[in-house]
């Protein structure tokens, strides 16, 4: 406390200069429109047309649209672009804020808003056998070799992470020595992704993420009328054809090369997934976040199919070198049997 009898000395005029010049300013970034651009620019940024963009903003708004109007919150287009940029480029938060002209710490809400907004929508865009007729998807895919009664290809697919912390951190190293998650999914003669499942750590097996699948389970109740197609890490089913190990020159051999060019669509659909999404190349967050992002690619993957937007040129991914699965059922092989003398005899 101050003696009232006790002037305090006055502020010097070069005092009050000082503390306006260091004064702390809110300083609001202009932003530009992200759709300000010609469709080429858009779609190397974002992966999508300007139409495209348009649409997914339409679908998503509901889910992403901030709730307040100040301190310039972004809309639900920046919102978007801000998300597809990250899941075209695969690259680090800060540098796609810098991109997009906004910080760092609006970018990774963003990210996660349309993520979790486009799981919504994965019983809506992915959807088994396809969207189309079951007939449909039989005809498109006995187009390619000949291979009859096939409504899906199937594999999986490793997603690397970064390593996780805590005591299972194992469980994700995969059999190559990396972390990942292992998806599996399966897709239509057109390279939609029918079915997606992206929840397993990357130490397990192909065949058992089939096996305890609700598509599995549907397929063993009889819900579908077809055949799914998998290479040799699955088992030999009623319902799943894999090849024969090793066969002699002539139908059996003619079975082989059928099913490896109709199944390739799904290492076909697994490419342009991955390429156009690069992203998916390295995910650097947590593995239940890596799992909802996988899903969400999936689902734009199927937006971008279906809307005929440009598709990444992509080179033949390399056969999967997992170990043959001798558990094939008797059923199973008596199905292949007959496909073999009915069709490659």
């Amino acid at each position: 406390m101050s003696c009232p009898f006790v002037r305090e000395p006055p502020i010097a005029e070069g005092a009050r200069v000082i503390r306006r010049v260091f004064r702390i300013q809110r300083i609001l970034r202009d932003r530009q429109d992200p759709l300000a651009q010609r469709d080429s620019v858009l779609i190397e940024r974002y992966r999508f047309s300007r139409e495209g963009i348009i649409y997914l903003t339409t679908l998503l708004d509901p889910h992403v649209k901030s709730t307040t109007h100040r301190s310039q919150a972004l809309t639900t287009a920046q919102t978007v672009c801000i998300a597809l940029r990250f899941f075209a480029s695969g690259t680090f938060l800060y540098a796609c804020g810098d991109a997009e002209n906004v910080g760092k710490s609006a970018v990774c809400p963003a990210i996660r808003k349309v993520y979790l907004a486009l799981k919504h929508y994965l019983g809506v865009f992915v959807v088994f056998p396809s969207h189309v007729r079951p007939q449909v998807v039989k005809q498109g895919f006995f187009a390619i070799a000949g291979f009859p009664n096939v409504i899906g290809a199937i594999d999986c697919t490793h997603i690397a992470i970064q390593a996780p912390p805590g005591p299972n951190e194992g469980d994700f190293v995969n059999r190559k020595g990396g972390h990942s998650i292992n998806v599996q999914m399966v897709c239509d003669s057109m390279c939609h992704i029918t079915n997606v499942e992206a929840k397993w750590p990357g130490s397990v097996h192909d065949a058992r993420i089939f096996r305890e699948s609700g598509l599995c389970t549907s397929f063993e109740r009889g819900a579908y009328d077809g055949i799914l197609l998998g290479d040799r890490g699955y088992a030999c089913r009623q319902y799943f054809m894999t090849p024969f190990p090793d066969p002699d020159p002539g139908p059996r051999t003619r079975y082989n090369a059928a099913l490896a060019r109709t199944r390739a669509r799904i290492e076909m659909t697994f490419g342009q997934l991955k390429e156009r999404f690069q992203c998916l190349r390295r995910l650097r967050v947590a593995p239940d976040r890596a799992c909802d992002i996988i899903v969400a690619c999936a689902v734009l993957h199927n937006i971008a199919t279906i809307r005929g937007e440009r598709t990444p040129v992509v080179e033949v991914q390399p056969e999967d070198d997992l170990q043959p699965v001798h558990l094939d059922q008797p059923s199973g092989r008596a199905a292949r049997d007959r496909i073999v003398q009915h069709n490659f005899a």
